[in-house]
């Protein structure tokens, strides 16, 4: 299992910018997974949720979504970094998102994270991070993501 990286403190975290961190270990997504963010979101586009239409369609088989895709930021970010000596970490935003190329059924995914920049806030500071998530055997990442993160002191 690959270790996240530890920034013990706002200053380790100032001198990786630039680093690149990861990958995470592989993550399959599974047709149930799709069914269940196209039941949360309200997205039930054939492409998504109809296997047998979708063999006949563009990619031969269902995909994800790309808003399933960059919801698994969260859930990969751990896995690449934390940060102590904080009282809180919050999601603050998406500065740029893009969706290269898609995800079919079945595809295992992994995400890496290039720190692009460390600014001060009131009360902490504020990370923006380059997440790029791709997909095993792709020629292209699935997402690439800017994320912006506040950490509070």
């Amino acid at each position: 299992m690959t270790q996240a990286r530890v920034f013990t403190s706002v200053g380790e975290l100032r001198d990786a910018v630039g680093q690149e961190i990861g990958p995470t270990e592989w993550f399959e997504i599974d047709q149930k997974r799709i069914d269940q963010f196209a039941e949360a979101t309200g997205d039930h586009q054939w492409i998504h949720v109809d296997p047998e239409k979708a063999a006949a369609g563009p990619f031969g088989t269902t995909i994800a979504h790309g808003y399933l895709t960059l919801s698994l930021i969260p859930f990969f970010t751990p896995q690449l970094f934390r940060v102590e000596g904080i009282s809180m970490g919050v999601n603050y935003g998406v500065n740029k998102v893009r969706f290269p190329s898609p995800v079919p059924v079945g595809s295992r995914l992994r995400a890496s994270a290039r720190l692009a920049d460390v600014s001060d806030v009131k009360d902490g500071v504020q990370l923006v991070a380059v997440i790029t998530v791709e997909r095993e055997g792709g020629e292209k990442p699935v997402c690439v993501a800017e994320t912006v993160v506040r950490f509070y002191l």
